[in-house]
């Protein structure tokens, strides 16, 4: 379904609250917490960031515990739907980062549907706050140069080991080639989704979107761009939105 009118909604903003600490919070944020008509929040929000929710803002408790489901997810979408017919600035506000574990590629998805502006604003994930909450580096050059997150449940409520795992590149781009290479050596198929992300979050980001065996043209074409890129490789790349000069397209194509 696609609304016919967007501009008969409010704005979302899917927001990460970081692990609880309040002052992990970014200004970001802060900022669109202050705006908000109305916010729903997860359980692991702790007491210390509601505390900072604005006095006149609705708040709803949308939490959902191992064992203690308050609200199913295509609940928690349709009302997200609902709210923003209602309300002008709307927050769905999740612990750690919206993105990684918080299923906030399902809620984009369905507020997608209805044509409904929609602002991500990441968070600071667990691992990356109770790490270093606990002074333990994710990443050191001596000790391994990967990470992988991987989620204690899966959709079905038990572990299941991932067969199809996103891979985030960092500082990649001139290494295209080889990396390209590499993973269809270890088996992905060459229409994998990937994404290139450059100066990402900054006024003049791009977003590249294509298929594996077109990385390293996409990289070469992006080579005198001097900032920081980072390549997503997997299927959530497919929801990227794309930026590519049309030009690109065609060149691939």
């Amino acid at each position: 379904m696609t609304a016919s009118n967007s501009h008969s909604f409010g704005q979302v903003a899917l927001v990460g609250a970081g692990p609880g600490d309040p002052e992990l919070l970014t200004l970001k944020a802060m900022r669109l917490l202050n705006q908000a008509d109305c916010v729903l929040y997860d359980s692991l929000i702790s007491d210390d960031i509601l505390a900072l929710l604005p006095r006149q803002c609705v708040r709803i408790h949308v939490g959902k515990r191992c064992g203690q489901h308050s609200m199913k997810q295509a609940d928690i979408q349709s009302l997200l739907v609902s709210c923003a017919r209602k309300y002008r600035q709307i927050v769905r506000l999740k612990g750690g980062d919206p993105f990684i574990f918080g299923r906030g590629g399902e809620e984009l998805e369905y507020l997608r549907r209805y044509g409904i502006s929609t602002t991500i604003v990441p968070g600071i994930t667990a691992a990356g706050g109770c790490a270093a909450a606990a002074q333990i580096p994710l990443t050191h050059r001596q000790y391994g140069n990967a990470l992988l997150l991987q989620s204690g449940h899966s959709q079905f409520g038990d572990y299941q080991a991932s067969d199809n795992p996103t891979r985030v590149f960092y500082m990649g781009k001139k290494q295209a080639g080889s990396i390209t290479a590499g993973l269809l050596q270890q088996g992905l198929h060459e229409a994998t989704p990937i994404a290139l992300i450059l100066n990402g979050t900054r006024a003049q980001q791009q977003v590249i979107k294509g298929v594996l065996m077109d990385l390293p043209f996409l990289a070469a074409r992006c080579q005198q761009d001097d900032g920081p890129a980072l390549i997503v490789v997997g299927e959530v790349a497919a929801l990227a939105r794309d930026t590519q000069p049309a030009e690109a397209h065609h060149a691939v194509a």
